[in-house]
């Protein structure tokens, strides 16, 4: 058995080995290296282990990690890969671990790699042997492109805790509802020509303006038909966030392509919010067939709803000293919800600090996540 490393040094192999998504090819990066880390760590912790192949992912797998057997028990949760960083950007090494000012610096310390070390730091003086529901602990890949991962673990069914907790960023507030995010991109093709004699093409750019008059349209339905409260916009978003069509002035346009993003509540599902782009868009297509592609960005999160009323939500806000709240960025709570587990979003860091350059983690959340860990792990396996 080999020994199980200090905090700072399980931190410190963590952020030194790359683990980033990106969906350009040349940017992406298996999540191995990682997995290798944990499965030796949790192994010798007496954890049963099993690295799982992603489908439709490039060389990334799942780690699942459990102590004891059955149903129930808690998950604990979070993604192996950090985004990309800006070159230049930093002030330091991204993949060494920085120690400056009470914050310890390096691409996935608080998105969110920093977590599963903390999860070792907390099961190292616990008494697993008395253990009466299990522990399950999954790394998933792909979280921030896809979230192929998250969505595989969810579909396979493998294990049913009561509870689950994700790590990701929340300052430990508990978290138990957030808006999902779609993106797309509309195409209208049209017919080039000289601008002297209109009607021998169809400009591209004249349809597009009448494709965002009706997305706007959609845009009031959604504010004036979905509503929560409990968010600070408290509606769906929809942006044009890119246009651009046509290459000079005395040339009809052949070809305009517009990018939206929305952001749904929860209740309104993905699928569903693609029909209606759909059928805003449909009197134009009619008018113009053929004209009008429609088609994702990139793979969109649904929205997830919690309840901040359940048992968990109250132990969890109780022990934490923080009211269940809301956040408008999107994570992988509603694939795991699927489990049938109550779910939260808990961990340390800011979601300010995420996706930026110097990305940190103040020092003074290690020993509260640790002994906040170990509270949540009393009360879902042990009490």
């Amino acid at each position: 058995m080999t020994q199980i490393p200090d905090l700072k040094t399980s931190f410190t192999q963590l952020i030194a080995t790359p683990s980033i998504s990106a969906l350009e090819v040349e940017q992406d990066m298996s999540n191995q290296g990682v997995i290798d880390l944990l499965h030796t760590w949790f192994n010798d912790l007496g954890f049963q282990c099993k690295i799982q192949a992603v489908p439709n992912s490039r060389n990334k797998h799942n780690f699942i990690a459990s102590f004891g057997a059955g149903s129930g028990g808690l998950l604990l949760a979070g993604h192996t890969d950090t985004v990309p960083f800006d070159e230049g950007r930093w002030s330091q090494d991204p993949f060494t671990l920085t120690e400056k000012d009470n914050r310890w610096y390096g691409l996935g310390t608080c998105d969110m790699k920093g977590f599963f070390a903390l999860i070792l730091e907390a099961l190292k003086d616990m008494p697993l042997k008395n253990f009466k529901r299990p522990l399950h602990i999954l790394a998933s890949a792909d979280e921030e492109t896809t979230m192929n991962g998250a969505k595989a673990f969810a579909e396979e069914k493998s294990i049913s805790p009561d509870y689950a907790i994700i790590g990701e960023p929340t300052s430990l507030k508990p978290v138990y509802m957030h808006k999902g995010h779609l993106t797309q991109g509309i195409r209208v093709t049209g017919r080039s020509g000289h601008s002297s004699d209109p009607a021998k093409g169809l400009n591209a750019i004249e349809i597009m303006h009448q494709v965002m008059g009706q997305l706007l349209k959609l845009k009031q339905h959604l504010a004036d038909n979905y509503h929560e409260d409990a968010f600070s916009v408290p509606y769906p978003t929809m942006n044009f966030g890119h246009v651009h069509g046509g290459d000079a002035a005395n040339r009809i346009c052949g070809c305009c392509d517009l990018h939206i993003d929305i952001r749904p509540l929860p209740g309104l599902a993905l699928e569903e919010l693609e029909q209606l782009v759909l059928n805003y868009l449909a009197p134009i297509s009619a008018q113009f067939p053929g004209s009008i592609q429609v088609a994702p960005l990139y793979p969109g999160s649904e929205p997830f709803a919690g309840n901040a009323q359940s048992s968990w939500s109250k132990l969890v806000a109780e022990l934490s000293s923080s009211r269940p709240e809301v956040v408008n960025y999107a994570t992988e709570a509603p694939y795991i919800a699927k489990l049938g587990c109550q779910t939260l979003v808990l961990g340390p860091g800011s979601i300010e600090q995420a996706h930026q350059p110097d990305e940190f983690l103040d020092t003074a959340y290690l020993k509260q996540t640790v002994e906040l860990l170990k509270q949540l792990i009393y009360h879902a396996c042990i009490k």
